[in-house]
Parts: C-alpha cells; structure tokens; sequence
C-alpha cells in the first residue's frame, strides 16, 4: 500500500532534522537534508510496520502545507 506523509525539514546547528506531524515520535536527523530525507523516508516504513504488526490503526495524512509571506 503507498501512502503520503508530509515531512518537515528544519536546518539545525549541526545538520537538518525532519519530523513527520501526523506520525507523533516519526523523527530523523542527517547532517544534510539528503540525509535527513532518507532517513526520515526509512523512519516512517519503520513506523507504519510497527503500527500494523501491534494490529494498531495507520494514520491517514491530515496534514496541509502552504507558505505564508508576512510583512514585518
């Protein structure tokens, strides 16, 4: 089955980290974003196969992107 998730990059001292919010606890780090999106992309597999093999429910992405341009 082939699903969605967002995930959120956030440049850190050190590298990137990346959090995906409709999987609560799904996070990585790499010290590139390359790195952090492979991660993250190993992450969710890992999670989604240990929601199904606890018979718990997969969540379905929820979650909206958009920009937001503010003047200030």
């Amino acid at each position: 089955m082939k699903s969605k998730y967002w995930a959120i990059f956030e440049k850190t001292e050190t590298g990137y980290s990346a959090f995906v919010p409709d999987l609560p606890g799904c996070v990585a780090t790499g010290r590139t974003k390359q790195e952090a999106a492979t991660l993250i992309q190993e992450a969710i597999e890992f999670h989604l196969e240990g929601l199904a093999l606890e018979d718990l429910p997969i969540p379905s992405s929820n979650t909206e992107a958009e920009l937001v341009t503010v003047d200030y």
